[in-house]
């Protein structure tokens, strides 16, 4: 059975299903790490508000993290200061520094640890040399080490000190015991000034969608704007300590960090919808380094990859009037979800915020990765075959390692019996 570690030995509140029509200044739909640090910040700024939840707190994406708190998002900044200036970049880098010390004030009680991050790279030092000098002339002191804790050698790494890493789901119990979250109550649907659920309406005066895909076609093109990606981790037991936290520049290698006893390696990355070879990727790093280790947890994830490499955090769409999104933390969602909630909270309240601009979804959509996206999702419509994902009508691929339904557009995740798993589709599918 595969299961978060996350889960183990944490109770997290319950909150009741929301019954009958209420109103609220801001709906807030979505109780993963984002929504609930959006809540968190709209009560601390004395704004009324409401959040919904479709399942339990935290049952999403949240619990399935490798809950690593930092601000070195792979090799992002040489190529912000390249595509986007140096205030973009350097906006970017202090948003998430922000963020990082936000954590350290709510999350001491939550496992909480101070560890050095480090990307490196086992073909490139050229790349992690340019990464260094990008970073340093940002205001950031990073060093460049040859000699790391993984057990193969690498050409470079680059190294960020006080980052931090947690336990996801105590904080979530931490911080939700008082906010006003219904739980078990699904939006059904989106229209002008209010929510429509099973047992009523919720009219509100701004909305905040923090639902990991966005739920709502009709604005932003966010099915043009995203694609999702799956990724494996295991936790295994009799194996060394690393004090810092480690990934790959390559999408397709390893991540390693440690939580108590345990050693988690990342890795087996693929687009949603293709063919992965799930846990089995740790396999050889176990055979070949770790013989002697010990499996203990396996579990997968799943992030939503923007097309610039940069959060859509801000304004729905341009014609969405009180609506506001976070979505595409392209797997850096601890320090995105704090990023998220204060530049939410501050535009909700007509307040400017210094770092929405670098975030704003209404920013270009002209690259190559959208041609990308625009073509998974046409081959994947005229494919002639059923089950069909009722998001967009995409066919949907069959992954043997999880059995489960995958649609290779959007990342829409259905059960075998086809139940949804993973939005953005709201619908069961009709295998008929």
């Amino acid at each position: 059975m595969n299961k978060s570690i996350w889960t183990e030995n944490v109770q997290l509140p319950s909150f009741e299903k929301l019954e009958g029509d209420i109103k609220t200044d801001v709906l807030v739909i979505g109780g993963g790490l984002c929504g609930i640090l959006c809540a968190l910040r709209l009560k601390e700024a004395g704004v009324d508000f409401i959040l919904t939840e479709k399942n339990r707190i935290g049952s999403g994406v949240t619990q399935n993290t490798t809950a690593k708190i930092t601000s070195q998002h792979g090799l992002i900044y040489a190529k912000l200061l390249q595509k986007r200036g140096r205030e973009t970049a350097q906006k970017y880098l202090f948003a998430n520094e922000k963020a990082i010390h936000a954590y350290e004030k709510l999350a001491l009680h939550c496992n909480f640890e101070k560890k050095e991050a480090l990307t490196y790279s086992l073909s490139d030092r050229r790349k992690i040399e340019e990464e260094v000098k990008a970073v340093s002339s940002l205001g950031l002191s990073a060093d460049f080490v040859e000699n790391t804790e993984l057990p193969f050698p690498v050409r470079g790494a680059i190294r960020f000190r006080n980052q931090a890493c947690f336990h996801p789901l105590r904080f979530l119990a931490e911080i939700t015991g008082d906010l006003p979250i219904y739980e078990d109550t699904p939006v059904e649907e989106l229209m002008p000034g209010y929510a429509v659920t099973s047992s009523g309406k919720i009219h509100f005066k701004a909305c905040i969608i923090a639902t990991h895909f966005p739920i709502l076609n009709k604005h932003g093109a966010y099915f043009l704007k995203l694609y999702q990606h799956r990724s494996y981790v295991t936790a295994v037991e009799n194996a060394p300590h690393f004090s810092g936290m480690y990934v790959d520049e390559s999408m397709t290698g390893f991540s390693f960090r440690n939580f108590d006893k345990y050693l988690f390696i990342g890795g087996g990355d693929h687009r949603t919808g293709k063919k992965g070879i799930g846990w089995d990727s740790a396999e050889s790093v176990l055979k070949k380094y770790y013989p002697a280790a010990r499996r203990a947890f396996t579990w997968a994830t799943q992030d939503c990859m923007s097309l610039d490499g940069l959060p859509y955090i801000g304004a729905y769409g341009k014609h969405a009037d009180g609506l506001y999104v976070a979505t595409g933390f392209n797997k850096w969602g601890m320090t995105s979800s704090m990023v998220a909630a204060d530049i939410l909270c501050d535009l909700v309240q007509g307040k400017k915020n210094e770092f929405a601009d670098v975030y704003s979804p209404q920013r270009s959509i002209l690259t190559p990765q959208l041609f990308v996206n625009g073509i998974e999702a046409v081959a994947s419509i005229l494919t002639p075959t059923k089950p069909r994902c009722p998001h967009m009508g995409c066919a949907l691929k069959w992954n043997k390692n999880e059995r489960t339904w995958d649609c290779p557009c959007h990342g829409s995740r259905f059960s075998a019996e086809g139940k949804v798993l993973d939005n953005p589709s709201t619908e069961n599918i009709n295998k008929s």
